[in-house]
């Protein structure tokens, strides 16, 4: 994965203190918000609220993200989750559409598991098919927004999406961030970039190069074989 060296004062000394007191306001400003959303998911979609996953962070220290949950737990026969386009309802898609949903992430920034402007953490299952060039991304703290988010977020490819990533990485600036928060809030209102072109939801990078033919069906095991390990030692732990 290699490290990063933080250039340049804000960087170095800035951006922490930042998103520290950005999170710690927007959560007493927003706490209207977020109260009454957390009450409409509890009556349209039951217990829990709150939607914990495990996520790669800084270094690759695995964090436990919150999103206020937008599916149903609706189950098969044998007990299996059923897909996605099943088990996101009508107000989840609303929920996911006005970003309604990433509000909690706001506690994840306040505790230093993530930054106001980073790459998206993504999942378990999709580091562990990065090239160690593309999990170069993970040097920094990922973040809530990001410069792949302003520039097609969902709907671009995956190579691209990392692309910016590191782009990002390579280059931290106050400015930079400052511009990629804008975009977001323009964004959000455009409602653009939420799901992959004929998906509901985000398509998982290992299911993107299966299906596009860049990895064979036993290396795609592999990997998700390395990723279950991975998860259960971070419970375990």
């Amino acid at each position: 994965m290699g490290t990063h060296k933080p250039c340049g004062i804000y960087e170095k000394y800035l951006k922490r203190p930042i998103d520290f007191v950005l999170s710690f306001s927007a959560i007493i400003l927003l706490s209207p918000i977020l109260l009454l959303t957390g009450i409409l998911v509890r009556l349209k979609l039951g217990s829990p609220v709150i939607f914990r996953q495990l996520r790669p962070g800084k270094n690759e220290r695995i964090f436990e993200m919150y999103k206020f949950r937008s599916m149903t737990d609706d189950r098969d026969e044998e007990g299996k989750l059923l897909p996605d386009e099943v088990r996101l309802t009508t107000f989840g898609k609303r929920l996911r559409s006005s970003s309604l949903d990433e509000l909690p992430e706001l506690f994840n920034i306040l505790k230093g598991d993530m930054s106001i402007v980073g790459p998206r953490p993504q999942l378990v299952r999709d580091m562990v098919f990065m090239t160690s060039e593309q999990r170069k991304r993970h040097t920094v703290r990922q973040g809530l927004t990001g410069l792949a988010q302003v520039n097609g977020r969902n709907g671009i490819l995956w190579e691209k999406k990392l692309d910016y990533d590191i782009q990002y990485v390579k280059k931290i600036t106050f400015w930079r961030d400052f511009i990629i928060v804008l975009r977001t809030i323009e964004n959000v209102f455009k409602k653009e970039g939420i799901h992959a072109e004929g998906m509901v939801t985000a398509e998982d990078y290992g299911d993107y190069l299966l299906r596009t033919g860049k990895i064979t069906e036993e290396y795609y095991q592999e990997k998700q074989e390395t990723a279950d390990v991975m998860i259960k030692k971070c419970r375990n732990d």
